[in-house]
């Protein structure tokens, strides 16, 4: 049954989960949001505790969620991965693309603090973000905005970064189409009062000919420079661990951004030689020891 099991989750694209694991649940805007605890004994919430944010239109169960999550704990460190809503009541697996968007980039932010919430109400007090790709975008814009005492500090793992030409360009290789008129068009019905009016058929993210709100569509494709990750850093207040893979073709270039505004001390950077963005097999164990080294120093 086991040897099915991994089978089964390895064709799916799927981790197991780790010993121990729970399923957790809040309500938070009429949803139920659900997550992930993975902890280290009775008295998880006295020691550290990683909340864990995956990447775009993804979910906790996803493999390198999972394998971080159970590297961590095999270093003594509890951790949290929520799967963001997306606007949807217990959401599981990848974002369904035949469902309408009505979900923005900065929605996670909320996400983010609610389960920071849920976390200290439990007694946690020793907080750190660790946020994976666009999570990881989402993890500092946090951090950059809304800082609480509890929070030690922030992982990114190849944070998402931001240039509006070369996501024009992104755009049309991927579907043959101008974006700018179709933002034009979206950011027009925001204006116009009517940000929940779904474009129909329209190429979003991963998703082609979907629906999305105006909202959405001007919420992930607007020029915004806080989605830009290593603009972000200068304007981090606790220290902050960028790891990146030398092999990452998602987020290339992320170690020549990143590299000359590393001191050692605030900002740090770690290049993990032949990694991918998704950091697999043991590349995940590398990725919890640079974690673990840098949640025991601060």
């Amino acid at each position: 049954m086991r040897i099915g099991r991994l089978l089964m989750a390895w064709a799916l694209g799927l981790g197991m989960l780790p010993a121990g694991a729970e399923t957790v649940s809040q309500p938070r805007g009429g949803l139920t949001l659900e997550a992930e605890l993975v902890t280290t004994g009775a008295d998880w919430h006295a020691g550290p505790v990683v909340l864990l944010t995956h990447g775009t239109l993804a979910h906790r169960q996803m493999e390198i969620i999972v394998a971080l999550q159970e590297a961590l704990a095999a270093r003594g460190i509890s951790s949290l991965a929520p799967t963001l809503s997306l606007g949807q009541s217990a959401r599981r697996g990848m974002y369904d693309c035949a469902q309408p968007h009505r979900h923005r980039h900065a929605d996670a932010l909320d996400e983010i603090g609610s389960w920071l919430d849920w976390l200290q109400a439990r007694g946690a007090q020793r907080l750190y973000l660790f946020g994976h790709s666009r999570g990881g975008n989402q993890a500092a814009w946090f951090a950059a905005e809304r800082d609480r005492p509890a929070l030690r500090g922030s992982i990114l793992l190849a944070p998402s970064t931001w240039d509006a030409g070369a996501e024009a360009a992104a755009y049309r290789k991927r579907y043959g189409r101008e974006l700018a008129p179709l933002l034009a068009q979206a950011s027009a019905r925001v204006a116009a009062g009517a940000p929940g009016e779904l474009l129909e058929e329209i190429d979003f993210l991963y998703c082609a000919q979907t629906r999305a709100s105006a909202a959405a569509f001007v919420g992930y494709y607007a020029d915004e420079p806080r989605r830009d990750t290593p603009g972000l850093l200068p304007r981090l207040p606790k220290p902050v661990l960028v790891i990146a893979g030398s092999a990452d073709t998602v987020v290339p270039g992320l170690a020549q951004r990143v590299g000359p505004l590393a001191d050692g001390t605030r900002v740090q950077f770690e290049l993990v030689d032949g990694a991918d963005h998704f950091f697999r097999d043991l590349y995940a164990d590398d990725v919890a020891d640079l974690a673990a080294g840098f949640i025991q120093a601060h």
